[in-house]
C-alpha cells in the first residue's frame, strides 16, 4: 500500500474515532440527554435543556480534553524522536514543572492577571512554561553544534526536580484553601469554565501543530542519529530547534489549560506505533487524533465511574499509564 493511501486510511480511521468520542462524551453524565434534541433548532434555546447541558456544561470540557490530549500526544512523539529515547514524555524537559510553578504562584499569591476572560492561573502557567523553556534551551544550545540532546535531557530533568521543590515550598506557605486548590490543579482537571480558555489556548496549539507538520521526515532521520540525518540533507540544528520549541509550546499551552495531565505523551505514541508502525509521517497525525479521543474517554470515566464524585482526570491517566510505563521498561530491557 502506498504512503498516501496508508495515510488517508489511518488518519480517516483515527479521525472517526476522535469525532465519535467528542460527539458521544457530552451526552453521558448524571443527566441523560439526547444528541438529536440538543441539535434540534426548532426548539427554543430557553426550553431546550438538552442543548444547554450539551453546549454550555459539557462540550467545553470535552473540547478542552481533545485539545490537551492531541497536544500532549503529538509532543510526546516529537520529543521521543528528538531525544532518541522511547521513554521521553512532554514533561521530561521541565516545561510542565515550570507551568505548574507559575500556576501555584498565581493561586497562592492571588495574582490578578485576567485578560479577555481568561483567569490569571492559565496565564501564569503559560508564562512559567516559557521560563522553563528559556532556561533549558540556554543550557542546551551551542552556536557550533546546535542542541545537545544529552544536555537537553539532563537540564530538563534537573529543572523538573528544582521546580518541583519550589512547588512544594509554595504549597507549604499557602493556607489550607489555597493548598487544596493547588493539589487539585496538580492532579489535572478539565473542568474549564467556558470557551474562553479554549479560545486562548487554540492559537498557541495551532502554531505548534503548524511546526509539527514540517517535521515528520526530519524526525524519521533524527531517530537514526544526527550524522545520518545530516548526510540525508536535513538541517539538524534547525530541525532540533523546531522540534524542541514546538513540543514545548504545545506542552505549555496544554498544561495551562488543564493542568499537568500525565502519561498521555508516552502511552498514546507507543500504542499508535504498535498499530501503524514507526513512520512519523503516519504516527504523528494518528497520535494526535488518538490522543484527543483517549483523553476525552479518560475524562468521561473520571466524571462517571464514581458519580456523583468526580475524579481528577490525571488520576485516571496515571492508573492507565503507570502499568503501561512499567511494561515499556520491561520490554526495553
Amino acid at each position: 500500500m502506498s504512503l498516501r493511501r496508508r495515510l488517508v486510511t489511518v488518519v480517516g480511521a483515527f479521525g472517526l474515532v476522535a469525532l465519535a468520542a467528542v460527539m458521544w462524551a457530552p451526552t453521558i453524565g448524571s443527566t441523560h440527554i439526547s444528541l438529536a434534541r440538543a441539535f434540534d433548532r426548532s426548539i427554543p434555546w430557553a426550553d431546550n435543556v438538552d442543548a444547554q447541558i450539551f453546549f454550555v456544561a459539557r462540550l467545553p470540557r470535552v473540547l478542552a480534553g481533545a485539545l490537551i490530549g492531541a497536544a500532549l500526544a503529538a509532543a510526546g512523539v516529537v520529543l521521543q524522536a528528538l531525544l532518541r529515547n522511547p521513554l521521553a514524555t512532554p514533561f521530561t524537559l521541565g516545561v510542565s514543572a515550570g507551568a505548574a510553578l507559575g500556576a501555584m504562584l498565581a493561586i497562592t499569591w492571588r495574582f490578578d492577571l485576567g485578560v479577555l476572560g481568561v483567569s490569571s492561573v492559565p496565564i501564569a502557567s503559560f508564562l512559567g512554561s516559557l521560563v522553563a523553556v528559556g532556561i533549558v534551551y540556554a543550557l542546551a544550545s551551542s552556536q557550533r553544534r546546535g542542541l545537545s540532546t544529552n544536555v537537553l535531557l539532563l537540564a530538563g530533568v534537573t529543572l523538573n526536580s528544582f521546580f518541583s521543590a519550589l512547588i512544594l515550598f509554595v504549597q507549604y506557605l499557602a493556607d489550607f484553601a489555597e493548598s487544596f486548590r493547588t493539589v487539585r490543579w496538580l492532579m489535572g482537571d478539565l473542568d474549564v469554565g467556558g470557551y474562553g480558555p479554549i479560545l486562548a489556548a487554540t492559537p498557541l496549539m495551532a502554531c505548534a501543530f503548524a511546526a509539527f507538520a514540517t517535521l515528520p521526515r526530519a524526525l524519521n532521520l533524527l531517530t537514526l542519529g544526527g550524522d545520518v540525518a545530516a548526510s540525508r540533507g536535513v538541517d539538524v540544528a534547525r530541525a532540533e530547534r523546531w522540534a524542541f520549541f514546538s513540543a514545548s509550546l504545545a506542552t505549555g499551552a496544554a498544561v495551562s489549560l488543564g493542568g499537568p495531565v500525565g502519561f498521555i505523551g508516552i502511552v498514546v505514541p507507543h500504542l499508535v506505533r504498535l498499530l501503524v508502525g514507526s513512520d512519523h509521517r503516519i504516527v504523528l497525525p494518528a497520535a494526535t487524533l488518538f490522543g484527543a479521543a483517549f483523553l476525552v474517554l479518560c475524562d468521561l470515566a473520571a466524571r462517571t465511574v464514581m458519580a456523583p464524585i468526580e475524579v481528577p482526570v490525571g488520576i485516571i491517566t496515571a492508573l492507565i499509564g503507570g502499568p503501561f510505563f512499567l511494561w515499556l521498561l520491561v520490554r526495553q530491557s
